[in-house]
C-alpha cells in the first residue's frame, strides 16, 4: 500500500495508535515505576529534612553570634563611655585641685604680707 492509497481516517488512526505507543513507552520508562523507586524518593525526603534542620541551625547560630557580637559591641561602647566619662571627672578634679591649691598659695602669700606690714607698723 503507497502512501497515496491510504485515506484521511487510516492516517489519523495510524498517528494516534503511534502517539500511543509513545506514551506507553514513557509511562514504562518513568522513574515511578521502577523497583525501589519508594525507597529512594523517602531517603531523598529524609535528606532533604535533614539539610534543612541544619540549615535553620546553623541560621541560629548566625543569627546568636550576631546578637553576640552586637551585646559585646555595646557593652564595649558603655565601657569606653564610661571610661571618658571617668577621665573627664578625673580631669576636673585634679582641676579643682590645682585651683585650690594655687588659691592656698596666693592666700599664704596675701597673709604673709599682710604679717609683714603689720611687723613693720608694730
Amino acid at each position: 500500500m503507497a502512501k497515496k492509497d491510504t485515506d484521511f481516517n487510516e492516517r489519523l488512526q495510524a498517528a494516534s495508535k503511534a502517539k500511543q505507543a509513545l506514551l506507553e513507552k514513557a509511562r514504562s520508562l518513568a522513574p515511578s515505576n521502577t523497583p525501589g523507586f519508594a525507597e529512594r524518593q523517602a531517603e531523598r525526603v529524609v535528606l532533604s529534612e535533614a539539610r534543612d534542620k541544619r540549615k535553620a541551625e546553623a541560621l541560629e547560630r548566625k543569627q546568636a553570634e550576631a546578637q553576640q557580637k552586637a551585646e559585646e559591641a555595646a557593652a564595649a561602647a558603655l565601657a569606653a563611655k564610661l571610661a571618658a566619662e571617668e577621665e573627664r571627672n578625673r580631669e576636673a578634679n585634679e582641676l579643682i585641685a590645682l585651683k585650690a591649691k594655687q588659691k592656698a598659695n596666693r592666700d599664704a602669700k596675701y597673709a604673709a604680707r599682710q604679717a609683714r606690714r603689720e611687723s613693720r607698723r608694730a
